[in-house]
């Protein structure tokens, strides 16, 4: 999720950047140490994930719940943390965000919901293989 925010909200609509309390090129560094450390946590992801799939261990419903519940709280804590307690950044500037917090936010809930749900169906269809 770290990456999307990153490539579609900083680079692509250049709504902001990771960190806009200082000049454009610290805010410019820290989008792309943000972008670096995304793209290592995804690089590191898929090492893993490919390790359960060779060993026979994945368990798809699992996956598909962590990768939702992580995107939801990837951004609730962004939402939340990084943009009302610690306000290094805005979804946007000039313009009112309430509407783009609560949109950024109830979709990071929902994405954690949706995660949860997921993860129920995993585990009570793990409970009713045989073993």
């Amino acid at each position: 999720m770290a990456a999307v925010d990153e490539i579609v909200f900083h680079q692509i609509l250049h709504w902001h950047h990771f960190y806009d309390r200082s000049t454009s090129d610290v805010a410019l560094m820290s989008d792309g140490l943000l972008h670096t450390a995304s793209l290592l946590a995804l690089v590191a992801g898929f090492f893993l994930f490919a390790d359960l799939r060779r060993r026979r261990a994945l368990a798809p419903g699992h996956a598909w719940s962590g990768a939702f519940l992580g995107a939801g709280a990837f951004q609730l804590f962004d939402g939340i943390v990084d943009h009302k307690v610690l306000r290094v950044h805005q979804v946007r500037y000039g313009v009112d965000v309430t509407p783009y917090d609560w949109a950024w936010n109830l979709a990071g809930l929902l994405l954690l919901l949706v995660g949860g749900f997921l993860l129920v169906r995993a585990r009570r269809a793990g409970r009713r293989r045989p073993s």
